[in-house]
């Protein structure tokens, strides 16, 4: 039987154990999830969506606790490890707290008639979810992968599924229009529980299939909503839902024009579930006040100003444009900019090239990454010439082309950082380097 001793060696084997990186579908994942009897007591939370999912998981979590509950959190991909992606009571689970459960699940996987093999996301998801499992929590929030229908997370009924937003990302695997999207992000529904949808407009292929299976559909604008409070001294907000009110709220700590419709996603949820897990109005102001999330609009304390914002599709760029639209002036603005090659890379120019400078793109140490040499092109089709005040200049990492941008920036200038996980964690890698 395959066994490491580290949680490296785990996943560098991982990486390659099954033949293609992304494999849709379920029934492999679910012999195992059988195999190992996996099943919990508590609510189960699924949050999918194009953009804001990480947040919205976060925003629960951070609630949830504040309400003393013991919570296990999943979000995916990481920054800088791994073990980002399980949180038990706020606190990244050790490699050492992990390990028995990539060891249960191999031994599940190798306990079936005819062993199947399963992806990095799917093996990873099973050990967390074993992980949750063997901790007896009040509460499990799990951050859907891709999609939602086939997605590994999609293994277990939800006692309330949200979704986000819709937006055209993944087309290879999900389609190439909102409607076949939103199809498959609804997969994530259950009869009869807490389906609800954040989307302003929601595609009617989402509505109609909660319809069709006879889930509880929430609706933003119909079921939920919020309302800036006019003439407070202090920007405040209100949460309004289908039986109660929540006046009075501060703007949560994740900075951003979106943050508001996470946040009701968030509070809908815990008023469909709130006979199960009540929280009071000073659970969710203090959850608002300290939720954290590295990389989503995170703006850097000192000068120049840094934004890390991994904002990857065409949607999560138009925010991330009104966000540093909002900032205040600054005299010049770099990018480093680095994004898989399978992204719409124009559609995500369109929305920033007017937002920035100076571009500084770079390479990705992953196979699906465009090159510098792509993005430059993808720049000048675009528009963007060199001159005094407006250049692009190619890189072979994150951290290079961090540095030549701090190299160029004045003090009242600023960095945008953002186009993918693995650019922003290049930044976050090397600035953390430099400080010890």
């Amino acid at each position: 039987m395959t066994s490491f001793s580290t949680l490296d060696a785990w996943l560098t084997h991982l990486e390659s154990a099954h033949p293609v990186g992304i494999d849709m579908g379920l029934a492999r994942i679910n012999q195992v999830r059988d195999a190992l009897q996996l099943s919990f007591a508590c609510p189960v939370i699924t949050v999918g969506g194009t953009n804001g999912k990480g947040s919205t998981c976060a925003i629960l979590e951070s609630i949830l606790l504040r309400a003393g509950y013991s919570v296990g959190c999943h979000t995916s991909p990481h920054l800088l490890t791994f073990n980002e992606r399980a949180r038990v009571n706020g606190q990244d689970a050790t490699d050492a707290e992990l390990l028995p459960h990539f060891h249960a699940v191999e031994q599940a996987r190798r306990s079936l008639p005819e062993p199947v093999s399963l992806t990095y996301f799917e093996f990873t998801t099973l050990a967390i979810m074993h992980l949750f499992a063997s901790r007896g929590l009040d509460v499990v929030i799990f951050e859907v992968g891709l999609g939602g229908r086939l997605d590994a997370v999609n293994i277990l009924d939800t006692d309330c599924a949200i979704i986000t937003s819709i937006d055209i990302d993944h087309t290879d695997y999900l389609g190439d229009t909102r409607e076949k999207i939103a199809f498959e992000k609804a997969g994530i529904f259950r009869a009869g529980k807490p389906a609800i949808c954040a989307d302003p407009v929601p595609p009617q292929t989402l509505i109609d299939h909660a319809e069709k299976i006879g889930a509880d559909l929430w609706l933003f604008g119909r079921d939920f909503r919020y309302e800036g409070q006019a003439g407070s001294e202090r920007q405040q907000w209100s949460y309004v839902g289908r039986t109660m009110r929540r006046s009075a709220l501060a703007y949560p700590a994740l900075r951003g024009a979106n943050q508001l419709i996470n946040t009701s996603a968030a509070l809908a949820g815990l008023e469909a579930l709130r006979d199960r897990l009540p929280v009071s109005a000073q659970d969710i102001r203090l959850g608002l006040a300290n939720v954290e999330l590295p990389g989503r609009f995170q703006v850097l304390p000192g000068l120049p100003a840094v934004v890390l914002d991994v904002g990857h599709n065409p949607h999560a760029a138009a925010v991330l444009a009104q966000n540093i639209g909002n900032m205040g002036y600054f005299p010049y603005t770099y990018a480093v900019f680095g994004s898989m090659r399978d992204k719409d890379i124009a559609g995500i120019l369109q929305h920033l090239k007017g937002e920035i400078d100076h571009w500084c793109v770079t390479d990705l140490p992953t196979p699906r990454g465009a090159t510098a040499v792509q993005l430059e092109a993808a720049l000048r089709e675009a528009g963007v010439a060199d001159g005094p005040d407006s250049s692009v200049q190619r890189f072979g990492s994150p951290a290079e082309a961090f540095q030549d941008a701090l190299k160029r920036v004045p003090d009242n200038g600023r960095i945008v950082v953002f186009g993918s996980f693995y650019t922003v964690a290049g930044v976050m890698a090397y600035r953390k380097s430099q400080q010890h």
